[in-house]
Formats: C-alpha cells, structure tokens, sequence
C-alpha cells in the first residue's frame, strides 16, 4: 500500500466520487419511481419516504457527533427529503447499542446503518435485521453477520500512516533504535484495532525497538495514560523513551499527560488519529507529532447513500471494492486517509467543513498558530 503523497488531492477525489455517487444515485432511483419501481420488494420509494436508523458506538470520540452525525443526517435529507432518521450513540456499551437497534427495529425503521461497539457481538443486531427484512450497513467497523454494504478507510494504511510518521520522526534525533518506543494499540474488540496494528508494525519491525506494547479495552484514554505510566517505569524514564505509537487521539492525549509528569521535556513524538481538535491543538503546540484524518463527510454521505440504495432494493454505484466479513462478501467503499503533521493543518482540517483557525487557534495557541502560519 502506498503513502499519500498529496491529501488535498486525495480529499478532493474522495468528495467528488461520493458527491458524483449521490447524484447519480437520486437520479436512478427518481428515474425508476417515476417508471413505478425502485421498491427493491418492499414497497419502500424516495417519494415516500422511510425510516433510516443510525447507531453509533460513543462519544468519546468527539468526531461521532460533531461530524459524523450530522454529515449523515444532511446526506439523507438531500437524498430523501421524506425520510426519517433515528439516531442512537451507544456510549461504548454492547449491551446498550443491542437495545438500541431493537428499539429502532420494533419502531419500523427501514435500514440500518451501523458503527458497531463489538463487531462480534454486533452479529445479533444484524440477524435480527435480517429477519425482518432489514438490510445492514456496517459502518467505519466491518460487523459481522449478514450485512448488505461496508463503508471505511482502508485501516492498514492508517496504522503504516502513523508507524512511517513516527519512524522519520525518530530518525531525525539519531538512530532510531537508541532507545525503545512504547505501542498503545486500539481496543481488542475492534477489527480496526488490529488492522491499525498490523499497519503500524509492518512500519516499524526491525526499524525500532518495541519496549512496551498494550492492547487497549474499549480505546478508553485514562487506561492508555496508565499503560503510558507502566512503560515509562519499566523503561526507565526520560530519555529511555524516543517514541510512542499511539492508535487514536484521544488515547494520545492520555500518553502525552503521562509522558509529561514523568519529566520527558520536549515530549517524543506521539501519533494519534481522528483529527480531534485537541490533538490538532496539540500538534500545533508540539505536544503531539502527528494525527491521521479521515474524511468524515465523505464516509458519512456514502454511508447515507448506501444506505438508502439498500433500503429500496437498488445497487450503490459508489461501491468499488468487495469484503468479506466472515460470513458474506459485501460491496464496500474503501476510503483514503490523510496523515496530518504540523506542515499541513491549514491544507487538511483548518478549514470548513471541519475547524475554523478561531477554533483552533485560541488564546493558549496564538503563538503557535502564528509560527505554523495560521494565525
């Protein structure tokens, strides 16, 4: 797999094949309700409208609402004006999203779109979609079962991203195996955990030393500044220490926190993922080496589109790609990722959609916005 080498480039395809796959898609099926059809066997039109459930897995993650949300809802609406979205955020717990999609189910919705918590235990949501008729879309996580479309990023790119990041960051102070990093991967639950970690190692095996490794539960922060704190006592401290290969933002903010009341002044390079504010923050202020963003606008909207061509039976033209979950081989959209250093904030996410310079550049980081040429 290759590095992307322009993510302007790459966010610009991206847009335009969804945005072309969203037009092309309400005209067909605008063009087959007017001939009488686009019911897929079950009745359902545009023109009518129906009831798309959406279930996301948490809000720790400040993309899920921010972003990923509201770029869905807004692709729906302009696809199926007369249709209706139920929305539920799981907050991490299996138990509750299992809940969630039942509600939604008993309340008649047409088509699920799901981000599943444990992607395992989401096979029961999607059986029970399936016995009533119900396709599934797996979104950003693969679930298993018998789900009808996949959307995401391709997720061993993501974590090559952030092993390749942090192996040039570390070559610039000397040789790169001078001293051990630290991994905190993602949550064991999620396929895209060790999908990031598979990327990350094929980077960095045989190019550094791997002194502490940690699969993190439930990609909760406060467990990664622990494992954080673990590796640095075990280790020996600062300057014991060149790296910390880090799976998302939010653990990243963990680590750095650990890393800085252990003494470590300047910080090692950390890498993260998600573009959050706070760790685009801190890639600005130097705290964090490096972050990698996902589109969210794109993966929403081609969720959305998916999501609609399934419930009346049509073909998602977007889809380019076919995975196998296990149990069925799926059409899926596989989307590219951008990595994000402090060189290329104002090209990537300082701009709309996503953040304003206001947003990112408050009092406590003017001066460094000025430095990195947003301010």
């Amino acid at each position: 797999m290759k590095t992307v080498l322009r993510p302007m480039a790459v966010l610009g395809i991206a847009a335009a094949l969804v945005f072309g796959v969203g037009a092309c898609g309400k005209a067909k099926q605008a063009e087959k309700a007017d001939q009488g059809g686009g019911s897929g066997g079950t009745g359902l039109t545009v023109d009518k409208g129906f009831k798309v459930g959406l279930l996301l897995p948490e809000n720790k993650t400040a993309r899920y609402e921010r972003f990923d949300k509201p770029f869905f809802e807004a692709k729906v609406n302009e696809l199926c004006p007369k249709c209706e979205v139920q929305y539920a955020n799981a907050q991490q717990q299996t138990n509750t999203q299992q809940q969630q999609a039942e509600a939604m189910l008993t309340n008649g919705v047409n088509v699920l779109v799901l981000d599943a918590v444990d992607t395992k235990a989401a096979a029961a949501i999607v059986n029970s979609a399936k016995s009533k008729n119900v396709p599934v879309i797996a979104y950003d996580r693969l679930a298993e079962g018998p789900i009808t479309g996949y959307v995401s990023f391709d997720n061993e790119t993501v974590g090559k991203m952030q092993g390749e990041a942090l192996l040039e960051a570390i070559k610039r102070g000397g040789d790169a195996k001078r001293a051990p990093i630290i991994m905190i991967n993602g949550s064991p639950t999620d396929p895209n955990a060790g999908e990031y970690k598979r990327g990350a190692h094929l980077a960095l095996d045989g190019q550094v030393i791997i002194g502490r490794e940690y699969d993190t539960p439930d990609w909760s922060n406060n467990k990664a500044q622990e494992e954080t704190e673990q590796a640095i006592t075990a280790l020996g401290g600062p300057g014991k220490v060149v790296g910390v290969y880090v799976a998302n933002d939010g653990m990243a903010g963990g680590s750095i926190a650990a890393l800085k009341a252990a003494g470590f002044n300047p910080v090692p390079p950390v890498t993260g993922q998600d573009a959050e504010l706070a760790a685009i923050q801190r890639i600005i202020s130097g705290d964090q080496y490096m972050t990698v963003f996902k589109p969210y606008q794109p993966e929403a909207e081609t969720a959305a589109g998916m999501a609609i061509a399934a419930a009346i039976g049509e073909k998602f033209e977007g889809a380019d790609q076919k995975k196998d979950n296990g149990t069925v081989e799926v059409d899926a959209t596989i989307l590219t990722p951008v990595p994000v250093t402090r060189n290329n904030v104002k090209d990537t996410v300082a701009k709309k959609p996503y953040y304003t310079v206001s947003e990112i550049c408050t009092p406590e980081y003017a001066a460094a916005c000025k430095t990195a040429g947003l301010g």
